[in-house]
């Protein structure tokens, strides 16, 4: 006797412990115009924002292809981190305005599903996205710029040292004025011509820390002592005078110890992209900032660091909208209409955080208002049409 038929059985999305069918159902959904959106966005960045100018190179500027090609590959995780929060967008429009044109979602609703209960697995997944933004971000990105910014650079300027010109850091210390009142004020001042990360040229320093009396030292070079912990300026010229005029002292020297930080070298090494610094490195170069009172440049880094952290929720951010925004009634779109809301919504947050960047800068807003207004008010239109869709 033959044996009966097995009956062939639809495989479900793999089983996730506290998800249920449902929510297994979506995520899976989302994932194929997650990953397509990912591709695209980060395909078309990639080309418009290093393809061409790498082709200009080329055939401009003598730029090998080996190395084009070494930084182009170099550059894709930048792009592949600017598509993440865009191809969650696109996934939610796309999957949930299909469930509204097929009008599963009306069944769902009828069901008793809320739209807060349909909502849950967008999120989750927008907040592991989001996790995975901040990751790649700090991992992966600022490695890869700084490593194609430097093979750029050997490639065009055919392995030369690269130089950092014009060095400029002041010291400010609190000084107690006659009336008691203490304020901050300038009493030191360095300048370099150029560096090459271990040495600086034409040194000039202003000191200015003693009452009643002003330093001028200037000097061809000069190199940091790590031991003693102070600069050893070679073939100069120091002078030393009073306000009043009553003391004047000219010295030339071959080599003289000045007492003044390594902030300037620290600084002059530090000559990097932000996106190609990690947040701990940003960290520390603001506080090399705040300790040469160079207080406009220290609030900059602060908003860039800012910016680290709260850039990545923009994935949650658009999962919110975008499934809110596919949730509406009567939807009678398909993929295309989709791709153009998002580009719309795209441009519309980031018009908004290049305005807020711009008034973070101008101190206008404070670097913690500048960074984090644009996803806060990302959250609340998201909230409200949540809000709405469920009504």
């Amino acid at each position: 006797m033959s044996s009966p038929p097995i009956a062939k059985q639809q495989s479900l999305p793999l089983s996730i412990p506290g998800f249920s069918v449902l929510d297994r159902y979506l995520a899976s959904q989302l994932m194929l115009p997650f990953s397509f959106g990912v591709a695209a966005f980060s395909s078309i960045g990639v080309s418009i924002g290093a393809l061409f100018e790498l082709i200009r190179k080329i055939t401009t500027a003598n730029l090998s292809f080996e190395i084009a090609v070494q930084v182009f590959f170099l550059q894709m995780p930048l792009y592949i981190y600017y598509a993440l929060p865009m191809s969650m967008l696109l996934s939610t429009l796309i999957l949930y305005s299909r469930l509204s044109t097929d009008s599963e979602l009306v069944a769902l609703r009828s069901a008793g599903i809320s739209a807060y209960r349909l909502i849950v697995p967008t999120l989750i997944m927008g907040l592991i996205v989001t996790g995975i933004s901040f990751a790649f971000n700090e991992a992966i990105v600022p490695a890869a710029n700084s490593r194609a910014t430097t093979l750029l650079q050997e490639g065009l300027n055919e392995g030369r040292v690269n130089i950092v010109s014009n060095i400029v850091n002041s010291v400010y210390e609190s000084v107690t004025l006659p009336d008691g009142t203490k304020t901050q004020m300038l009493t030191k001042l360095f300048y370099a011509k150029s560096s090459n990360g271990k040495e600086m040229d034409s040194v000039t320093i202003l000191d200015f820390s003693e009452p009643g009396m002003q330093v001028f030292v200037a000097g061809q070079r000069a190199v940091w002592n790590n031991e003693k912990s102070f600069w050893d300026i070679f073939d100069g010229t120091s002078y030393s005078y009073s306000v009043d005029g009553t003391r004047r002292e000219i010295l030339k020297f071959q080599k003289a110890v000045v007492n003044f930080s390594r902030v300037p070298l620290d600084l002059a090494a530090r000559k990097k992209n932000w996106e190609e610094m990690t947040i701990a490195e940003l960290n520390d170069l603001r506080s090399l900032y705040d300790q040469s009172g160079n207080f406009k440049e220290s609030q900059t880094t602060l908003l860039r660091i800012q910016q680290k952290t709260a850039t990545p929720f923009v994935c949650l951010v658009f999962a919110l909208v975008g499934a809110t925004l596919g949730m509406r009634p009567n939807r009678r779109s398909g993929k295309g209409a989709s791709f153009a809301i998002s580009i719309v919504i795209i441009f519309g947050y980031y018009l908004l955080a290049f305005i807020c960047d711009a008034m973070g800068n101008t101190a206008v807003l404070s670097p913690h208002v500048a960074a984090w207004l644009p996803t806060i008010v990302g959250l609340m239109l998201g909230s409200g049409l949540l809000v709405k869709a469920a009504q």
